[in-house]
């Protein structure tokens, strides 16, 4: 009994773990706070997180490209589109991700990036910034999965 009960409180750290980062599925709310606009999902590779638009809820457009992009990203489908690149944890605040970017579709823009798990990784604060994070605005994304 005492070695099941181990291994559930093993399984059971390494869950909360893995939902105080950034990988999953995340409901985007735009700066309003209250409009659903799309789901991206987060996934990491060797230490590199990035994020696509899985969804877009606005089914007026779903078929819409990214007109304004001005890199690799310009006339493609936002809808599958990757609009977080390379992200890392932070080596000083391991409750931190950044040193990558993050588009704006509708606008073309690329700004860096913050993300920051909170609530136990139920939200995820969104930040995007020009050359420091106190210039910039901050989104908070839901956990779908």
């Amino acid at each position: 009994m005492k070695r099941f009960a181990t291994v559930f409180l093993s399984m059971a750290c390494a869950c909360a773990l893995a939902q105080m980062t950034p990988t999953g599925l995340w409901k985007t709310i735009d700066d309003d706070g209250k409009t659903e606009k799309s789901l991206v999902r987060i996934s990491e590779t060797g230490g590199v997180y990035s994020g696509a638009i899985e969804k877009i809820f606005d089914t007026a457009k779903q078929d819409s490209k990214c007109e304004k992009c001005s890199d690799e990203r310009k006339d493609k489908p936002v809808q599958g589109l990757t609009i977080i690149r390379n992200v890392r944890q932070d080596t000083d605040d391991k409750g931190q991700w950044g040193g990558g970017d993050i588009l704006d579709p509708k606008e073309g823009k690329v700004y860096q990036t913050r993300l920051k798990p909170v609530e136990g990784g139920k939200k995820l604060e969104v930040r995007g910034y020009v050359g420091a994070p106190l210039f910039g605005r901050t989104q908070v994304w839901q956990r779908v999965e």
